[in-house]
């Protein structure tokens, strides 16, 4: 039952961000177009930068849970470290995440400079009938 409420909200997002993202690179002044292709950049670095958290040391608890959901028994081990493996691995998985994040990114940069390119072109267009009417 939520799954379609969901999907049409997400939808209803995308359409209203990328109709912003028209909205925005059709203003006179350029940087009003790249307002959230750099926000988007910006959530790709902040997930690279986060990607080493997952090869650092970490705590492991396992609790015994009586079902009236008192604690019967608590065991944790001694801290471990997850090791890298190998540094190409890193890498590469700094490589996927950075890409797959933007996505979303290259797609507003191809709106912006679509729309930029028709407001080239109109912009030509005018000034040639500017001219004619002299």
């Amino acid at each position: 039952m939520f799954f379609p409420i969901r999907t049409i909200i997400f939808l209803i997002v995308i359409i209203g961000v990328v109709f912003l993202q028209i909205f925005l690179s059709k203003k006179q002044s350029k940087w009003f177009g790249l307002i959230l292709p750099i926000i988007c950049l910006l959530f790709s670095l902040i997930a690279v930068l986060s990607v080493p958290a997952f090869f650092t040391q970490g705590e492991l608890t396992l609790e015994q849970i009586a079902p009236d959901g008192t604690v019967i028994e608590e065991t944790i081990t001694e801290q471990h470290n997850k090791p890298i493996g190998n540094i190409g691995t890193a890498v590469f998985q700094v490589i996927v995440v950075f890409l797959l994040y933007n996505i979303p990114t290259a797609i507003l940069l191809v709106i912006y400079f679509a729309c930029r390119e028709n407001l080239k072109k109109r912009s030509l267009l005018d000034k040639m009938n500017i001219q004619d009417l002299e």
